[in-house]
């Protein structure tokens, strides 16, 4: 049994998708079912006399739709979408879920989410900083905490880094690194000369830009966008300054 166990709830308005999920949950040792709602507002009254850690979350409902309950209440717990309909994924990641899982589910696809939210739940209980955030700001490298783990990560060794709610992705060389962590204070870290912010989601490593094609930077077989407000000065930084052409 696992000393963290996860408080969670189904809400589906079908009853065979509450029954499937039910018994995926049961297989999973870190989960813990609290309840199953038809509607999001059986759960409201839920969360208001129960401790939540996650919601497996339908979209199309009676009463409401399982996006608009994302957009009126305020401090949700994490939620992974289950729903027949991809047309709905890029509103829901805009709405910080944690992961869209797309019926039928299969309990390969239900375990990966699982452990991502187990990991996003280690990270929530046991909050971590960079061991060194009082240190020279422009050292070579920083410690992040991974669980009960410090990683060192050289800024020699990173490609991009993603930020989701209050925690971050950082994508290197040698793997991917999760940690509790603003986009911000890496930001305020980075070098700008090394490192530049191309959305509000994203800072890349401008040394490791294969290629920009319309508003994408190819880095290794990743692709990260670029918005609006960020192109012409992403664009001036690292295209104009070292673009070759013919005189």
């Amino acid at each position: 049994m696992n000393d963290q166990m996860i408080n969670c709830v189904i809400v589906d308005d079908e009853p065979l998708a509450r029954e499937g999920l039910s018994n995926y949950v049961r297989e999973v040792d870190f989960l813990q079912l609290r309840a199953t709602c038809e509607n999001p507002l059986e759960l409201l009254d839920l969360l208001d006399s129960s401790p939540v850690d996650l919601i497996f979350l339908d979209i199309q409902m009676p009463k409401m739709n399982g996006l608009d309950f994302l957009k009126i209440t305020q401090k949700m717990p994490m939620v992974i979408i289950t729903t027949a309909f991809p047309s709905y994924a890029l509103e829901g990641f805009q709405l910080d879920v944690l992961d869209y899982l797309l019926k039928p589910i299969t309990f390969e696809r239900f375990f990966k989410a699982a452990r991502k939210a187990r990991d996003y739940h280690r990270l929530l209980m046991n909050p971590g900083t960079t061991a060194e955030r009082n240190t020279e700001k422009r050292a070579d490298y920083f410690f992040i905490k991974c669980g009960s783990k410090y990683e060192k990560i050289p800024l020699e060794d990173i490609l991009y880094v993603e930020g989701m709610q209050n925690y971050v992705n950082i994508y290197t060389t040698k793997g991917k690194y999760l940690t509790i962590l603003s986009l911000k204070s890496l930001e305020e870290n980075f070098s700008e000369h090394s490192f530049i912010r191309v959305h509000k989601s994203y800072i890349v490593a401008i040394a490791k830009i294969d290629s920009i094609e319309g508003n994408e930077i190819c880095i290794q077989n990743s692709k990260i966008p670029i918005s609006r407000n960020y192109r012409e000065k992403v664009m001036e930084r690292v295209i104009t300054s070292r673009l070759w052409e013919k005189k």
